[in-house]
């Protein structure tokens, strides 16, 4: 009897025939931005993968479940807005004052990472876990806040305090105020209050 089984050169012209699996990072980065567009609740699987233009079935090469998905999702913006924020600020190095700039230019740079922040912000109001690890990602932000404006006002951590909560209040608190700013941006705004925080 002949043997069909096909030789390892064939597998492997059929594995390259085969659709390319849809890569975990497009199921997290689609999440994320369904979760900035509707909460947590909105992010489910088959309409995720409706959004990627494929089966439901390729969800399960990554993710034992939803909940698997939203961990990743936590992960993923800890990652992206702590761990790399700080990487690339380091990177760009200068002085404690240059640092702070660049800090706030990727902060204002765009409003992806506010509105991913915002609604993993109200998400923690309704999820004991969420809310833990938050603190922890606020803590973390608060601390290298403190590293950047201790050299400002050195022995003073009252003012280190006060300078670094201001700062982080200008970021998650901006999307939340309507006011207009006679011509200027909010940018522009957030800006100048940085400014006034880095005077000694």
């Amino acid at each position: 009897m002949a043997d069909h089984t096909p030789a390892y050169g064939d597998l492997s012209r059929c594995a390259a025939m085969a659709p390319p699996r849809t890569p975990r990072t497009a199921w997290i980065e689609a999440g994320l931005e369904v979760l900035a567009e509707g909460g947590p609740d909105a992010v489910k699987v088959e309409p995720l993968a409706a959004r990627l233009g494929v089966t439901k079935g390729g969800f399960y090469w990554h993710f034992k479940d939803r909940a698997a998905l939203l961990d990743a999702l936590l992960d993923a913006w800890e990652q992206t807005g702590v761990d790399e924020v700080i990487a690339r600020v380091e990177t760009e190095g200068g002085d404690a004052r240059d640092r702070l700039r660049g800090l706030f230019a990727i902060a204002f740079a765009g409003d992806r990472l506010l509105r991913i922040d915002l609604a993993i912000r109200d998400w923690g109001r309704r999820d004991e876990a969420v809310k833990r690890r938050l603190q922890r990602v606020d803590d973390r932000r608060m601390a290298y806040l403190r590293e950047l404006f201790g050299p400002l006002a050195p022995g003073d951590d009252d003012e280190v305090e006060a300078r670094a909560l201001i700062a982080f209040t200008v970021f998650v608190g901006s999307p939340f105020i309507a006011a207009s700013h006679g011509g200027r941006t909010r940018r522009d705004v957030a800006a100048l209050a940085l400014e006034r925080l880095l005077l000694r």
